[in-house]
Protein backbone atom coordinates (compact mmCIF):
# COMPACT_ATOMS: atom_id res chain seq x y z
CA UNK A 1 0.00 0.00 0.00
CA UNK A 2 1.40 3.59 -0.48
CA UNK A 3 1.42 5.72 2.26
CA UNK A 4 -1.84 7.72 0.83
CA UNK A 5 -3.92 4.37 0.99
CA UNK A 6 -2.74 3.69 3.96
CA UNK A 7 -4.15 7.34 5.49
CA UNK A 8 -7.18 7.39 3.16
CA UNK A 9 -8.29 3.97 5.13
CA UNK A 10 -7.03 5.25 8.55
CA UNK A 11 -9.22 7.96 8.02
CA UNK A 12 -11.86 6.52 6.99
CA UNK A 13 -12.07 3.75 9.49
CA UNK A 14 -9.74 3.89 12.41
CA UNK A 15 -9.71 5.49 15.82
CA UNK A 16 -6.16 6.19 17.27
CA UNK A 17 -5.85 6.07 21.23
CA UNK A 18 -5.87 8.92 23.39
CA UNK A 19 -6.52 11.21 20.50
CA UNK A 20 -8.69 13.90 19.80
CA UNK A 21 -9.36 12.94 16.28
CA UNK A 22 -9.90 16.15 15.13
CA UNK A 23 -6.12 17.12 15.23
CA UNK A 24 -5.42 14.75 12.22
CA UNK A 25 -6.98 17.20 10.67
CA UNK A 26 -4.06 19.42 10.62
CA UNK A 27 -1.39 16.82 11.56
CA UNK A 28 -2.29 13.55 9.70
CA UNK A 29 -1.06 10.41 11.49
CA UNK A 30 2.45 9.32 10.22
CA UNK A 31 2.39 5.65 8.56
CA UNK A 32 5.63 3.84 9.35
CA UNK A 33 7.30 1.32 6.83
CA UNK A 34 9.82 0.08 9.38
CA UNK A 35 12.00 0.52 12.66
CA UNK A 36 15.79 -0.34 13.32
CA UNK A 37 17.29 0.02 16.75
CA UNK A 38 16.38 3.55 18.12
CA UNK A 39 14.26 4.86 15.11
CA UNK A 40 10.58 4.85 13.62
CA UNK A 41 11.48 5.32 9.58
CA UNK A 42 8.22 6.50 7.10
CA UNK A 43 7.15 5.90 3.83
CA UNK A 44 9.50 8.48 2.59
CA UNK A 45 12.64 7.26 3.83
CA UNK A 46 12.51 10.10 6.82
CA UNK A 47 13.78 8.68 10.50
CA UNK A 48 12.74 9.63 13.93
CA UNK A 49 14.68 8.96 17.42
CA UNK A 50 11.96 7.32 19.21
CA UNK A 51 12.38 9.63 22.51
CA UNK A 52 9.50 7.56 24.00
CA UNK A 53 10.33 3.58 23.28
CA UNK A 54 6.17 3.86 21.76
CA UNK A 55 4.61 4.57 25.07
CA UNK A 56 7.43 3.13 27.13
CA UNK A 57 7.94 -0.54 25.73
CA UNK A 58 10.43 -0.82 23.46
CA UNK A 59 13.27 -1.81 25.30
CA UNK A 60 16.19 -2.59 23.11
CA UNK A 61 14.91 -0.81 20.12
CA UNK A 62 12.64 -2.07 16.91
CA UNK A 63 13.59 -4.68 14.81
CA UNK A 64 15.67 -6.32 17.39
CA UNK A 65 17.56 -9.60 15.62
CA UNK A 66 17.70 -11.87 19.04
CA UNK A 67 13.56 -10.86 19.95
CA UNK A 68 13.15 -11.75 15.74
CA UNK A 69 14.54 -14.87 16.40
CA UNK A 70 13.40 -15.85 19.47
CA UNK A 71 9.76 -14.96 18.42
CA UNK A 72 10.08 -17.25 15.08
CA UNK A 73 11.14 -20.03 17.23
CA UNK A 74 8.57 -19.57 19.20
CA UNK A 75 5.96 -19.21 16.41
CA UNK A 76 7.37 -22.84 14.65
CA UNK A 77 6.71 -24.47 18.03
CA UNK A 78 3.13 -23.33 18.84
CA UNK A 79 1.65 -19.57 19.22
CA UNK A 80 -0.80 -19.88 22.06
CA UNK A 81 -2.66 -22.42 23.47
CA UNK A 82 -5.36 -22.62 26.91
CA UNK A 83 -3.43 -21.67 30.17
CA UNK A 84 -5.80 -22.94 32.01
CA UNK A 85 -5.20 -27.04 33.03
CA UNK A 86 -1.71 -26.47 30.64
CA UNK A 87 1.93 -24.65 30.98
CA UNK A 88 4.85 -24.78 28.74
CA UNK A 89 8.47 -24.19 28.78
CA UNK A 90 8.80 -20.03 28.23
CA UNK A 91 5.88 -19.35 31.18
CA UNK A 92 7.53 -21.73 33.60
CA UNK A 93 10.74 -20.18 33.04
CA UNK A 94 10.12 -16.57 32.83
CA UNK A 95 8.27 -17.30 36.04
CA UNK A 96 11.12 -18.76 37.73
CA UNK A 97 13.38 -16.34 36.59
CA UNK A 98 11.28 -13.33 37.59
CA UNK A 99 11.33 -14.64 41.20
CA UNK A 100 14.81 -14.97 41.38
CA UNK A 101 15.68 -11.60 39.94
CA UNK A 102 12.50 -9.51 41.38
CA UNK A 103 13.13 -8.05 45.21
CA UNK A 104 12.83 -10.88 47.70
CA UNK A 105 9.92 -12.39 49.02
CA UNK A 106 7.88 -12.88 45.49
CA UNK A 107 7.69 -16.45 44.79
CA UNK A 108 4.26 -16.43 42.55
CA UNK A 109 3.56 -15.51 39.29
CA UNK A 110 -0.12 -14.51 37.80
CA UNK A 111 -0.06 -14.21 33.45
CA UNK A 112 -2.56 -11.53 32.72
CA UNK A 113 -1.70 -9.43 29.16
CA UNK A 114 -1.39 -6.24 29.70
CA UNK A 115 -0.57 -3.26 32.31
CA UNK A 116 -4.13 -2.62 33.13
CA UNK A 117 -5.01 -5.69 33.57
CA UNK A 118 -2.20 -6.70 35.97
CA UNK A 119 -3.57 -4.03 38.40
CA UNK A 120 -6.86 -4.78 38.07
CA UNK A 121 -5.93 -8.63 39.09
CA UNK A 122 -3.32 -6.75 42.08
CA UNK A 123 -6.55 -5.02 43.67
CA UNK A 124 -8.86 -8.70 42.91
CA UNK A 125 -6.13 -10.73 45.15
CA UNK A 126 -5.71 -7.94 47.89
CA UNK A 127 -9.65 -8.00 48.34
CA UNK A 128 -10.25 -11.42 47.91
CA UNK A 129 -7.70 -12.28 50.24
CA UNK A 130 -8.59 -10.36 53.39
CA UNK A 131 -12.66 -11.80 52.99
CA UNK A 132 -10.94 -15.40 52.61
CA UNK A 133 -8.47 -14.62 56.05
CA UNK A 134 -11.51 -13.66 57.86
CA UNK A 135 -11.04 -9.82 57.42
CA UNK A 136 -13.57 -9.05 54.93
CA UNK A 137 -14.13 -5.34 56.08
CA UNK A 138 -10.31 -4.53 54.26
CA UNK A 139 -12.71 -3.61 50.82
CA UNK A 140 -11.28 -0.42 49.87
CA UNK A 141 -7.86 0.69 48.25
CA UNK A 142 -5.72 4.28 49.10
CA UNK A 143 -3.66 5.69 46.16
CA UNK A 144 -1.69 8.98 45.61
CA UNK A 145 -2.83 12.03 43.68
CA UNK A 146 -1.99 12.35 39.90
CA UNK A 147 -1.15 8.49 40.00
CA UNK A 148 -2.30 6.47 37.14
CA UNK A 149 -2.78 2.83 36.88
CA UNK A 150 -4.09 2.00 33.35
CA UNK A 151 -7.54 2.93 31.94
CA UNK A 152 -10.21 0.04 32.94
CA UNK A 153 -12.92 1.01 35.55
CA UNK A 154 -10.88 -0.47 38.57
CA UNK A 155 -7.55 0.60 37.44
CA UNK A 156 -9.13 4.47 37.16
CA UNK A 157 -10.52 3.83 40.45
CA UNK A 158 -7.14 3.68 42.06
CA UNK A 159 -6.01 7.07 39.55
CA UNK A 160 -6.06 10.63 40.28
CA UNK A 161 -5.14 12.23 36.96
CA UNK A 162 -8.37 13.97 36.44
CA UNK A 163 -8.11 14.37 32.08
CA UNK A 164 -8.43 10.25 32.52
CA UNK A 165 -10.87 9.70 35.25
CA UNK A 166 -13.10 12.60 36.16
CA UNK A 167 -16.24 11.78 33.41
CA UNK A 168 -16.15 8.26 34.71
CA UNK A 169 -16.04 8.95 38.12
CA UNK A 170 -20.38 7.57 38.76
CA UNK A 171 -18.77 4.27 37.66
CA UNK A 172 -15.69 3.61 39.91
CA UNK A 173 -15.35 2.26 43.08
CA UNK A 174 -15.01 4.15 46.29
CA UNK A 175 -11.62 4.54 47.72
CA UNK A 176 -8.69 7.20 49.32
CA UNK A 177 -6.99 9.20 47.45
CA UNK A 178 -3.77 10.94 49.51
CA UNK A 179 -1.99 13.94 48.37
CA UNK A 180 1.19 12.75 46.92
CA UNK A 181 4.46 13.65 46.21
CA UNK A 182 5.05 16.79 44.22
CA UNK A 183 9.36 17.88 44.51
CA UNK A 184 8.93 20.29 41.77
CA UNK A 185 6.31 22.38 44.15
CA UNK A 186 7.25 21.13 47.54
CA UNK A 187 4.97 22.37 49.82
CA UNK A 188 7.24 21.63 52.71
CA UNK A 189 10.23 23.63 50.76
CA UNK A 190 12.37 20.49 51.01
CA UNK A 191 14.58 19.49 48.20
CA UNK A 192 14.18 15.99 46.65
CA UNK A 193 17.73 14.58 46.71
CA UNK A 194 18.02 15.84 50.79
CA UNK A 195 14.03 15.16 52.19
CA UNK A 196 12.75 13.36 54.67
CA UNK A 197 9.16 12.87 53.00
CA UNK A 198 8.03 15.08 55.30
CA UNK A 199 4.39 15.01 52.02
CA UNK A 200 4.09 11.33 53.32
CA UNK A 201 2.60 12.66 56.28
CA UNK A 202 -0.39 12.68 54.84
CA UNK A 203 -0.71 8.82 53.95
CA UNK A 204 0.53 8.08 57.57
CA UNK A 205 -2.71 10.05 58.77
CA UNK A 206 -5.26 8.57 55.95
CA UNK A 207 -4.08 5.04 56.73
CA UNK A 208 -3.79 5.49 60.79
CA UNK A 209 -7.73 6.78 60.37
CA UNK A 210 -9.18 4.18 58.07
CA UNK A 211 -6.85 0.71 57.84
CA UNK A 212 -9.67 -1.33 59.16
CA UNK A 213 -11.34 -0.65 55.79
CA UNK A 214 -7.90 -0.41 53.57
CA UNK A 215 -7.41 -3.84 51.44
CA UNK A 216 -3.48 -1.93 49.71
CA UNK A 217 -1.65 0.88 48.81
CA UNK A 218 -1.11 1.08 45.40
CA UNK A 219 1.29 3.39 44.08
CA UNK A 220 3.88 3.84 41.52
CA UNK A 221 7.37 3.36 43.11
CA UNK A 222 9.75 6.66 42.50
CA UNK A 223 8.20 8.13 39.46
CA UNK A 224 4.36 9.28 38.85
CA UNK A 225 4.41 8.79 34.70
CA UNK A 226 2.01 10.23 33.36
CA UNK A 227 1.44 12.71 35.92
CA UNK A 228 4.27 14.79 34.12
CA UNK A 229 7.48 11.92 34.97
CA UNK A 230 6.53 13.36 38.43
CA UNK A 231 10.09 11.80 40.44
CA UNK A 232 10.31 11.43 44.43
CA UNK A 233 12.85 10.22 46.90
CA UNK A 234 12.95 6.19 47.55
CA UNK A 235 12.80 7.35 51.47
CA UNK A 236 8.22 7.68 50.61
CA UNK A 237 8.61 3.74 49.75
CA UNK A 238 10.64 2.87 52.94
CA UNK A 239 8.28 4.77 54.98
CA UNK A 240 5.48 3.06 53.17
CA UNK A 241 6.36 -0.32 53.54
CA UNK A 242 6.61 0.13 56.82
CA UNK A 243 3.15 2.09 57.45
CA UNK A 244 1.67 -1.03 55.54
CA UNK A 245 3.77 -3.62 57.86
CA UNK A 246 2.65 -1.41 60.71
CA UNK A 247 -1.42 -1.82 60.16
CA UNK A 248 -0.93 -4.53 58.18
CA UNK A 249 -2.61 -3.90 54.72
CA UNK A 250 -0.88 -4.94 51.23
CA UNK A 251 1.40 -2.48 49.20
CA UNK A 252 0.94 -3.01 45.62
CA UNK A 253 3.96 -1.55 42.83
CA UNK A 254 2.74 -0.52 39.83
CA UNK A 255 6.28 -1.04 38.39
CA UNK A 256 4.52 -1.80 34.61
CA UNK A 257 6.29 1.71 33.30
CA UNK A 258 9.76 2.06 35.17
CA UNK A 259 10.55 -2.09 35.98
CA UNK A 260 13.28 -3.51 33.80
CA UNK A 261 15.87 -1.13 34.06
CA UNK A 262 14.23 2.24 33.36
CA UNK A 263 15.37 3.66 36.56
CA UNK A 264 18.82 2.04 36.50
CA UNK A 265 17.98 -0.53 38.34
CA UNK A 266 16.22 -3.37 37.25
CA UNK A 267 13.44 -2.66 39.21
CA UNK A 268 12.61 0.79 40.98
CA UNK A 269 12.27 -0.84 44.54
CA UNK A 270 15.66 -1.65 44.96
CA UNK A 271 16.37 1.87 45.46
CA UNK A 272 14.41 1.81 48.75
CA UNK A 273 15.19 -1.73 49.09
CA UNK A 274 11.87 -2.74 49.86
CA UNK A 275 10.20 -5.51 48.39
CA UNK A 276 6.13 -5.35 48.06
CA UNK A 277 3.35 -7.69 48.70
CA UNK A 278 1.95 -7.81 44.75
CA UNK A 279 4.44 -6.52 42.14
CA UNK A 280 2.72 -4.95 38.54
CA UNK A 281 4.91 -5.35 35.64
CA UNK A 282 3.96 -5.02 31.94
CA UNK A 283 5.04 -2.94 29.05
CA UNK A 284 8.86 -3.66 28.63
CA UNK A 285 8.70 -6.87 29.83
CA UNK A 286 8.36 -8.54 25.89
CA UNK A 287 11.11 -5.63 25.09
CA UNK A 288 8.09 -3.94 23.01
CA UNK A 289 6.82 -6.95 21.06
CA UNK A 290 3.71 -8.72 22.45
CA UNK A 291 1.82 -8.11 24.97
CA UNK A 292 2.07 -9.55 28.41
CA UNK A 293 1.59 -8.33 31.96
CA UNK A 294 2.57 -10.08 35.26
CA UNK A 295 1.65 -10.05 39.14
CA UNK A 296 4.06 -11.62 40.75
CA UNK A 297 3.46 -11.92 44.81
CA UNK A 298 4.48 -13.55 47.97
CA UNK A 299 3.46 -17.49 48.84
CA UNK A 300 0.95 -16.53 51.71
CA UNK A 301 -1.22 -14.64 49.31
CA UNK A 302 -0.97 -17.50 47.03
CA UNK A 303 -2.02 -20.24 50.09
CA UNK A 304 -4.91 -17.80 51.18
CA UNK A 305 -6.24 -19.06 47.56
CA UNK A 306 -5.17 -23.25 47.83
CA UNK A 307 -8.09 -25.14 48.94
CA UNK A 308 -11.04 -27.66 48.31
CA UNK A 309 -12.67 -27.10 44.95
CA UNK A 310 -16.23 -26.55 46.71
CA UNK A 311 -14.24 -23.44 49.15
CA UNK A 312 -14.96 -21.73 46.17
CA UNK A 313 -11.43 -19.75 47.10
CA UNK A 314 -9.63 -20.44 43.82
CA UNK A 315 -8.88 -16.78 42.30
CA UNK A 316 -11.12 -16.82 39.28
CA UNK A 317 -9.57 -13.74 37.08
CA UNK A 318 -9.02 -14.96 33.34
CA UNK A 319 -7.73 -13.54 30.16
CA UNK A 320 -8.24 -15.26 26.97
CA UNK A 321 -4.01 -14.48 26.13
CA UNK A 322 -3.05 -15.17 29.87
CA UNK A 323 0.37 -16.98 29.44
CA UNK A 324 0.92 -16.32 25.85
CA UNK A 325 3.79 -18.83 24.88
CA UNK A 326 5.01 -16.35 22.09
CA UNK A 327 5.06 -13.40 24.35
CA UNK A 328 6.82 -15.53 27.39
CA UNK A 329 9.41 -16.59 24.90
CA UNK A 330 10.13 -13.03 24.13
CA UNK A 331 10.30 -12.20 27.75
CA UNK A 332 12.51 -14.94 28.43
CA UNK A 333 14.93 -13.06 25.65
CA UNK A 334 14.45 -9.76 27.21
CA UNK A 335 15.88 -11.02 30.40
CA UNK A 336 19.08 -13.20 28.72
CA UNK A 337 19.73 -10.12 26.63
CA UNK A 338 19.67 -7.89 30.15
CA UNK A 339 22.83 -10.41 31.59
CA UNK A 340 24.64 -11.22 28.48
CA UNK A 341 24.69 -8.22 26.58
CA UNK A 342 25.43 -6.02 30.41
CA UNK A 343 22.20 -3.68 29.64
CA UNK A 344 22.24 -2.00 32.91
CA UNK A 345 26.67 -1.49 33.05
CA UNK A 346 26.17 0.44 29.32
CA UNK A 347 23.33 2.72 30.75
CA UNK A 348 25.49 4.47 33.18
CA UNK A 349 27.51 6.68 30.47
CA UNK A 350 24.03 7.47 28.63
CA UNK A 351 22.63 8.32 32.34
CA UNK A 352 25.56 10.70 32.52
CA UNK A 353 24.67 12.24 29.30
CA UNK A 354 20.99 12.92 30.54
CA UNK A 355 22.16 14.21 33.95
CA UNK A 356 24.53 16.78 32.19
CA UNK A 357 21.60 18.33 30.95
CA UNK A 358 20.03 20.00 33.65
CA UNK A 359 22.12 23.45 33.71
CA UNK A 360 21.47 23.59 30.05
CA UNK A 361 17.81 22.96 30.57
CA UNK A 362 17.34 25.11 33.54
CA UNK A 363 18.65 28.48 32.19
CA UNK A 364 15.91 28.36 29.99
CA UNK A 365 13.51 30.98 31.27
CA UNK A 366 10.57 28.82 30.37
CA UNK A 367 11.62 25.99 31.96
CA UNK A 368 10.97 25.45 35.57
CA UNK A 369 12.67 22.33 36.69
CA UNK A 370 14.84 19.64 34.47
CA UNK A 371 14.90 16.38 36.31
CA UNK A 372 16.21 12.79 35.81
CA UNK A 373 16.21 8.99 37.22
CA UNK A 374 17.88 5.94 35.02
CA UNK A 375 17.40 7.22 31.74
CA UNK A 376 14.13 9.03 31.79
CA UNK A 377 14.56 12.43 32.09
CA UNK A 378 12.03 15.49 32.22
CA UNK A 379 11.38 19.30 31.44
CA UNK A 380 8.68 21.00 32.96
CA UNK A 381 7.78 24.22 31.00
CA UNK A 382 6.23 26.88 32.99
CA UNK A 383 5.27 30.50 32.06
CA UNK A 384 7.12 32.01 35.37
CA UNK A 385 9.99 30.33 36.38
CA UNK A 386 9.85 32.19 39.93
CA UNK A 387 6.49 31.40 40.79
CA UNK A 388 6.82 27.48 39.03
CA UNK A 389 3.20 29.19 37.11
CA UNK A 390 2.71 26.46 34.50
CA UNK A 391 1.15 27.55 31.29
CA UNK A 392 -2.71 27.09 31.10
CA UNK A 393 -3.28 23.81 29.36
CA UNK A 394 -5.15 25.18 26.27
CA UNK A 395 -2.33 26.70 24.78
CA UNK A 396 -0.86 23.01 24.38
CA UNK A 397 2.82 24.00 24.54
CA UNK A 398 3.39 20.67 24.63
CA UNK A 399 2.19 19.71 21.76
CA UNK A 400 3.52 22.54 19.90
CA UNK A 401 6.70 21.34 21.36
CA UNK A 402 6.07 17.57 19.76
CA UNK A 403 4.96 19.12 16.41
CA UNK A 404 8.22 20.94 16.22
CA UNK A 405 10.25 17.79 17.41
CA UNK A 406 8.83 15.99 14.79
CA UNK A 407 9.90 18.29 11.82
CA UNK A 408 13.19 18.03 13.22
CA UNK A 409 13.67 13.93 13.23
CA UNK A 410 12.39 13.04 16.63
CA UNK A 411 9.43 11.48 18.11
CA UNK A 412 8.45 13.01 21.64
CA UNK A 413 5.08 12.95 23.68
CA UNK A 414 4.93 15.45 26.02
CA UNK A 415 2.60 15.31 29.24
CA UNK A 416 0.88 18.73 29.59
CA UNK A 417 3.77 21.22 29.68
CA UNK A 418 6.47 18.36 30.74
CA UNK A 419 8.88 17.00 28.18
CA UNK A 420 10.58 13.66 28.68
CA UNK A 421 12.61 11.57 27.64
CA UNK A 422 12.45 8.05 27.90
CA UNK A 423 14.23 6.52 25.32
CA UNK A 424 14.96 2.66 24.26
CA UNK A 425 18.02 1.72 26.89
CA UNK A 426 20.32 0.62 23.85
CA UNK A 427 19.82 3.95 22.32
CA UNK A 428 23.61 5.40 20.91
CA UNK A 429 24.97 7.85 22.93
CA UNK A 430 25.23 9.93 19.49
CA UNK A 431 21.14 9.37 18.80
CA UNK A 432 20.74 10.24 22.72
CA UNK A 433 22.95 13.37 22.45
CA UNK A 434 20.69 14.03 19.03
CA UNK A 435 17.59 13.45 20.89
CA UNK A 436 17.99 16.33 23.74
CA UNK A 437 19.48 18.72 21.14
CA UNK A 438 15.53 18.37 19.09
CA UNK A 439 14.28 18.82 22.45
CA UNK A 440 16.37 22.12 23.41
CA UNK A 441 15.73 23.26 20.04
CA UNK A 442 11.87 22.51 20.18
CA UNK A 443 11.60 24.31 23.42
CA UNK A 444 13.62 27.52 22.67
CA UNK A 445 11.36 28.18 18.99
CA UNK A 446 7.98 26.78 21.07
CA UNK A 447 8.97 29.17 24.27
CA UNK A 448 9.86 32.26 22.44
CA UNK A 449 7.12 34.54 22.52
Amino acid sequence: MTKEEILRLDRRHVWHPCTQEKDHEALPPIPIARGDGAYLYDFDGKGYIDGVSSWWVNLFGHNHPRLNRALSKQAGKVAHHIFAGFTHEPAATLAARLCELAPPGLEKVFFTDNGSAAVEAALKMSFQYWRQTGQGEKTRFVSITEAYHGETLGALSVGGCGLYKDIYQPLLLDGFQVQGPDCFRCPYGCERESCNAECFAAMEEVVAEHHRQIAAVIIEPLIQCAAGMRIYPPIYLKKLRELCDRWRIHYIADEIAVGFGRTGRLFANEHAGVSPDLLCLSKGITGGYMPLSVVLTRQEMYDAFYDDYATLKAFLHSHSYSGNPLACALACEVLNIFTEEKILEKMVPKMAILASQKHRFEALPQVGEFRQLGLVGAIELVRDKVGKTPYPWQERRGYAVYRKALEKGALLRPLGNVVYFMPPLTIEKADLSRLVDIAYEAIVEVTAD
